[in-house]
């Protein structure tokens, strides 16, 4: 077990996957990690339709929220805070499984070039549109790469850029270009955690990637190895 589980994101499939991920905490053996829960934003009226927070919190930062309501079952640490260049190196360290479900590319870019830095990290990353999603589990060991890179199994993580993270103005403009499902965030946040609990016991994981759709009600995963060429 880890000493420290990072979840970057509390919106849509942060805030569905921080439940049943502080009951299985909770329930294995101590010593158990510490869960440092990151995020800059406030929780708005308008997010209550798919993210899990009590009315109370309404105008305080999500961190600090759920941070509050889960924090006698865990050790829980809040960095009320959006990950960016500057502080990437403090929240993701050496030996840290990350959990990331952040709404957008260069974010992903700035963890998944801050990883190739450490010598031993997990990272389980999940996104999704309106009814579509997928999950990448990225893992470092020994100074090298498992599986591809984030911008390897998705070149336009790697081609984002700041200046459009800006332009963005956040989840609120993607919501309405994209509508965001509770139905798919669960679907994400689910693969999420069964990814998380095959590394975390089982210790091997045979699959880089998951792609889900909720209209079919279907996952599918696919290996992406550095020593072998991607599954088809």
């Amino acid at each position: 077990m880890p000493e420290r589980i990072v979840l970057v994101g509390l919106g849509g499939i942060g805030s569905q996957l921080l439940p049943p991920l502080v009951r299985y905490l909770a329930g294995r053996p101590e010593p158990r990690p510490l869960l440092v829960l990151v995020d800059g934003d406030a929780y708005e009226p308008g997010n209550r339709t798919r993210q899990v927070f009590p009315d109370s919190a309404i105008g305080t930062n999500k961190a600090e929220a759920l941070a509050a309501a889960y924090r006698g079952n865990l050790a829980v640490q809040t960095v009320a805070a959006y990950l960016s260049d500057a502080n990437v190196a403090e929240l993701i360290r050496d030996g840290d499984v990350v959990l990331l479900a952040v709404d957008n590319h260069w974010t992903r870019s700035v963890v998944d070039r801050h990883l190739a830095t450490l010598g031993e990290v997990t990272l389980i990353s999940g996104g999704n549109d309106e009814t579509d999603g997928n999950v990448q589990l990225v893992r470092r060991r020994g100074g090298a790469f498992i599986d591809g890179r984030l911008a390897e199994i998705h070149p336009e993580i790697g081609r984002a850029t700041e200046a459009e993270f800006a332009a963005r103005n956040g989840c609120e403009r993607q919501a309405d270009e994209r509508p965001q499902l509770v139905v798919t965030n669960l679907m994400v946040a689910s693969a999420m955690l069964n990814c998380l609990w095959a590394v975390l016991e089982q210790g091997s994981v045979s699959y880089s990637e998951v792609y889900l759709d909720v209209i079919a009600n279907a996952m599918r995963s696919r290996s992406w190895f550095r020593q072998g060429r991607p599954a088809a």
